[in-house]
């Protein structure tokens, strides 16, 4: 299990900053988002009720009710800043419902939804386990789950600049592993997990271009072991020399590890079970995907 701690109290103030930034610099967001679109087609018919699992600012709920017009369609999202900013996205013809509340704790009955989407939000959680456990609880059995988190070489190329500039202190987060996102999976009972492990290369004019869009998502570092306080100019200025020499045709890349897990919700009377992996999950392992952004 990958030993990931993150202060939640950082990564609310992040999002709740972020809010009226955000789509400004989604381009992952978008990315991804295509991609588990494209696993819900494993599903047939029309679900009586869908839910979106840190919905943000709710253009993937959106997305969802233009999908299933007939569904009641839930947004649900920690922050009250993100909801509110999803309001736009809610429109009249097509409505959605809004929820605040913690992917971790689900404010819904059991077996009560029969679709689970979540793009980019299980890495906010220490360990995927408590919200892989709600989904399971909450899923229809044969409900289907569709989700995606990023994986640990995410930033690698800055996180190394980081490392060769201010050894020691940690600057860049760390993210959930492929196998304990698929561990949890089968813990909490859902049915035949795959996993896809796919790295996305974005590139930027310069390092501070990529630093605006982590500052617009809300993306920082909130993990309880970095270094308090502000970067002194040396050691940003290090980091900046260091990143410099993997710059390729006038850009610098920025690489994101995308875990993406779609799964079925347990059967009836399936007892979930903590105590580690019976069966293998699939995983799927692609090339990298440059993506100019």
């Amino acid at each position: 299990m990958s030993d990931v701690r993150l202060d939640h109290r950082q990564v609310r103030r992040a999002f709740a900053r972020a809010a009226s930034s955000y789509e400004r610099h989604d381009a992952l967001q978008r990315e991804v988002e295509a991609r588990l679109f494209d696993s819900l087609d494993y599903r047939d018919g029309e679900p009586g009720r869908v839910l979106d699992i840190g919905c943000g600012t709710g253009r993937g709920t959106a997305r969802l009710k233009k999908r299933w017009p007939k569904a009641e369609v839930i947004a649900l999202d920690l922050s009250p800043a993100m909801l509110r900013e999803a309001r736009r996205h809610a429109g009249w013809w097509k409505p959605f419902t809004r929820v605040c509340a913690d992917g971790q704790q689900l404010p819904f009955p059991d077996r009560s939804i029969d679709v689970v989407y979540s793009n980019l939000c299980i890495q906010w959680c220490e360990t995927p386990r408590p919200m892989l456990a709600e989904c399971a609880r909450v899923l229809r059995p044969g409900g289907l789950l569709v989700a995606s988190s990023l994986g640990p070489d995410t930033l690698s190329e800055l996180r190394a600049a980081w490392a060769q500039a201010d050894p020691g202190h940690p600057h860049v987060g760390r993210f959930l592993d492929l196998h304990d996102i698929g561990d949890a999976a089968l813990a909490a009972g859902l049915k035949d997990p795959v996993l896809d492990a796919d790295h996305i290369t974005l590139e930027y004019p310069d390092v501070r271009d990529l630093f605006a869009d982590l500052k617009g998502l809300g993306a920082t570092n909130a993990d309880r072991e970095r270094t308090p306080g502000l970067t002194g100019k040396a050691r940003f200025k290090a980091m900046l020399d260091a990143y410099e020499p993997r710059r390729r045709h006038g850009r610098i890349p920025a690489t994101w590890e995308v875990v993406t897990l779609h799964a079925w919700g347990p059967p009836e009377g399936f007892l979930p079970r903590f105590g580690g992996r019976d069966t293998p999950f699939e995983v799927i392992k692609r090339a990298e995907r440059p993506a100019r952004r």
